[in-house]
């Protein structure tokens, strides 16, 4: 899979038409099975989690991802849950004003990462972020693009 760096306004518009009528724990687990399915297709060692609020709905390790995917799959995360944006969203504005999220955010580093592969959870008619979706493991273009790529499958089975 390669990937292209999409523009803010495509991020932008993924994230308005990726928003889920509903979003239950059997949800998490289908999303998260789906993702999982399309990452052994292509062999990719990733590590995928799925929160909903503060609650971890559905994590797995593939062969080849390690601890420290597990630790990048929670500073990206924090990016979501603080902006309400995908991770990736959130580095590319900041690139876009020639801005370094790690220095100029004033956010730790060690604890955000402004690296795509996370991406928030909506409900349609729900105020706000309910949760997160995130992948590490592969190229930030490429995480995003394999979260991006389930969510439009799952929403598309709905």
């Amino acid at each position: 899979m390669t990937a292209t760096a999409p523009t803010i306004e495509e991020l932008e518009a993924q994230q308005a038409r990726l928003t889920l009528p509903h979003f239950t724990h059997d949800d998490a687990w289908r999303l998260g099975t789906l993702l999982v399915d399309l990452a052994r297709e292509r062999r990719a060692p990733v590590a995928i989690d799925i929160h909903r609020g503060p609650q971890q709905l559905f994590h797995c390790a593939l062969p080849g991802s390690s601890a420290d995917n597990d630790a990048w799959i929670d500073r990206k995360r924090r990016v979501v849950e603080r902006y309400a944006e995908s991770s990736l969203l959130v580095g590319t504005r900041f690139r876009a004003k020639g801005k370094s999220f790690d220095t100029d955010s004033r956010l730790d580093p060690d604890h955000y990462a402004a690296h795509g592969g996370s991406f928030p959870l909506t409900v349609t008619g729900v105020a706000g972020v309910i949760g997160t979706v995130t992948v590490s493991g592969l190229p930030q273009l490429e995480d995003h693009a394999l979260v991006v790529e389930a969510l439009e499958r799952f929403i598309a089975g709905l």
